[in-house]
């Protein structure tokens, strides 16, 4: 089949690099605008557009993917089926009616579970022992449309949402390429999504990354494992942000009202509602990341009797 790819950050290379290599012919990819980024603002070409440029493929970049000078490219290349991952923009009915097998999404979960735009990052911060890869048929609503095929990943007790997310995205190139390849063979076949089990994955904010240390530590460690890498778990010392790595919960541990900081010699634990945590890599604002007690022997936390009377948050 002739395919034309729509997707934007690096979680989509896997699946594209895939399809590329697959026995269909990759004619074009769809990707965001380029952006400004670093700090000269300049702007800078999305990871799935440098890959194109790379291979020699061409690249679509629309504003918006209903402005009639793409809609004309897109009929004129003919695509039979137009696979997406990843990509960042809502495509409009008239777009998805081109391509006579219409668009094939692989979404990271397993659908109806978690759609939206962070369905990896509320696995984790709601405790799901399971997830999964879903390929379906983009229609009208939000990653309603019916489903190919699943894969399924276990979350482990450590993984942070990179980590998963990595995973999903090697496993789901898979899947979506054996979706492709039964398409043109004329055997897949799209059951429609349940009406049970729905949930709802928004994009996970700055705000949401912050540790409410008056949870249970469970909580805590899933919200920073949620939120790593992006945005980012963190919290506040002494009136500045400071950003957090994964945290280990204790067994069993002092007694710290939450927020509250005890500075040991090879480790720094914080109060929970529940157990204390011990943290991971810290980063205050302006400087490199560094483990919690090299942080803590920098400010003489360790050396300071008042340091025990110290919070975060």
């Amino acid at each position: 089949m002739r395919l034309v790819f729509a997707g934007t950050p690096a979680v989509a290379l896997p699946a594209l690099a895939a399809v590329a290599a697959s026995r269909h012919e990759l004619v074009a990819v769809v990707t965001r605008p380029d952006a400004p980024a670093g700090r000269g603002r300049r702007l800078v070409r999305s990871p799935v557009g440098a890959w194109a440029d790379e291979h020699g493929v061409e690249v679509l970049t629309p504003a918006r993917p209903r402005e009639p000078e793409f809609l004309e490219r897109l009929r004129a290349l003919a695509p039979d089926c137009a696979p997406v991952v990843a990509y960042g923009a809502l495509v409009p009915q008239v777009a998805l009616d081109i391509p006579r097998h219409g668009w094939v999404n692989l979404h990271f979960s397993l659908l109806p579970a978690w759609r939206g735009a962070a369905p990896v990052q509320h696995a984790v911060l709601h405790g799901d022992e399971i997830t999964g890869a879903s390929v379906f048929r983009l229609a009208a609503g939000l990653d309603t449309g019916p489903v190919y095929g699943t894969a399924t990943e276990a979350i482990r007790p450590r993984d942070t949402s990179g980590d998963l997310l990595e995973r999903l995205a090697g496993s789901g190139a898979g899947l979506l390429v054996a979706v492709l390849d039964a398409i043109e063979d004329g055997t897949a076949q799209a059951e429609p999504q349940p009406l049970d089990g729905v949930s709802l994955a928004p994009k996970v904010t700055v705000e949401d990354a912050e540790v409410r240390w008056s949870e249970p530590a469970f909580a805590v460690d899933r919200r920073v494992r949620a939120c790593t890498p992006a945005p980012g778990g963190w919290t506040t010392f002494r009136g500045e942000r400071l950003k957090l790595g994964p945290v280990t919960v204790l067994a069993d541990g002092p007694e710290l009202k939450p927020g509250d900081l005890l500075v040991e010699r090879n480790r720094v634990l914080v109060g929970t509602g529940t157990v204390p945590v011990v943290l991971g890599e810290v980063r205050a604002a302006g400087k490199r990341a560094m483990p919690a007690p090299d942080w803590a022997r920098g400010l003489r936390l360790g050396a300071d009797p008042a340091a025990s009377r110290e919070s975060l948050g």
